[in-house]
C-alpha cells in the first residue's frame, strides 16, 4: 500500500499545540465591558439569592 504525500497546505499538529493554539486566539481576544457588566451583575443576584434561600432552610429546620 502506498502512501501519498499530505497536502502542503494542511499542517500536522498535535492536541497540545492545537490546545496553545486556541488559547492563544481565545485568551488573546479582550472581552468587551458590557460582558464583563452582565457577569458580574448575574454573579451578584444569584449568590444574593442563594444565601437567601440557605438562611430560609436553615431558619426553617429551627421552627
Amino acid at each position: 500500500m502506498q502512501q501519498t504525500d499530505p497536502d502542503p497546505e494542511i499542517i500536522a499538529l498535535t492536541v497540545a499545540e492545537i490546545r496553545r493554539l486556541l488559547n492563544a486566539f481565545v485568551l488573546g481576544l479582550p472581552l468587551p465591558p458590557a460582558h464583563t457588566l452582565h457577569w458580574s451583575t448575574w454573579r451578584r443576584t444569584s449568590h444574593a439569592r442563594a444565601r437567601r434561600s440557605h438562611y430560609q432552610r436553615r431558619l426553617g429546620h429551627l421552627a
